[in-house]
């Protein structure tokens, strides 16, 4: 049994000779770089880069990886309920916790400061908490999805996303609504209005130009769009 401190970011890699383990916390393994091969539970498969493994407290459980890969572990005390209460073993992490997962990596391997990192800590769990548990998806799926994510200005059309991720519109659509529940538009528009959202909530950003960076160039079909999902318009939100 390990006996590493509880409720602890850090970075590291996995020996290519797998022990087979449990301890008394949770862990939860994210990978930067990468994949890791992971026997926990029901689960036996490759973790990659935009997911994340969970091991819960007293599970057993074995990882490879190759050497130059490279992963946040969290070592917790106790899990948010969205976590704890699922049955999910690994799932897609979103946008908000890839990136802050960078500035984990950075700061940790550049400076030691215990009070920061108490609260990249508890900034981490708060950001756990806000996940949609998305299933391990299909890695052609995932490929789209980050495209989507990273050009969510642009024209998201059906055929260049299919492309993106090797498959006919056909399998695309009916993959994408298998794995996450959601049409592709659906999703994009999901992902454009959280977007939206958060601009007019914390900038000073003319409508014009928020509708713009969600993709719509016409503000007529950004108020109209903004106005059908969240059941008032841009203007009386920001007010």
């Amino acid at each position: 049994m390990s006996t590493i401190m509880k409720n602890l970011l850090s970075i590291r890699s996995y020996s290519t000779k797998p022990t087979r383990h449990s301890h008394h916390f949770n862990q939860l393994v994210l990978p930067l770089r990468g994949v890791i091969n992971i026997c926990v539970g029901s689960f036996k498969g490759k973790v990659a880069p935009s997911e994340c493994v969970v091991v819960k407290a007293n599970e057993e459980h074995l990882f490879t990886a190759d050497t130059e890969a490279r992963f946040v572990v969290v070592d917790m005390e106790s899990l948010p309920l969205n976590i704890s209460s699922s049955h999910c073993i690994v799932f897609a992490i979103n946008a908000s916790l890839r990136s802050y997962l960078a500035f984990i990596e950075n700061q940790l391997e550049n400076k030691v400061n215990v009070q920061l990192e108490q609260m990249m800590f508890e900034m981490f769990n708060l950001l756990l908490a806000e996940q949609p548990l998305l299933p391990k998806v299909d890695h052609r799926l995932g490929a789209a999805i980050s495209f989507i994510e990273q050009n969510i200005a642009g024209q998201l059309q059906i055929k260049n996303l299919a492309a993106t991720a090797f498959l006919s519109e056909t399998q695309f659509k009916k993959l994408f609504k298998q794995q996450t529940g959601m049409t592709v538009m659906s999703y994009v528009t999901k992902i454009r209005m959280e977007k939206a959202k958060a601009l007019l909530t914390h900038t000073d950003y003319p409508l014009q130009i928020i509708g713009e960076k969600v993709g719509y160039k016409e503000l007529s079909a950004f108020s109209r769009r903004f106005s059908q999902y969240f059941g008032l318009s841009p203007t009386r939100f920001k007010k």
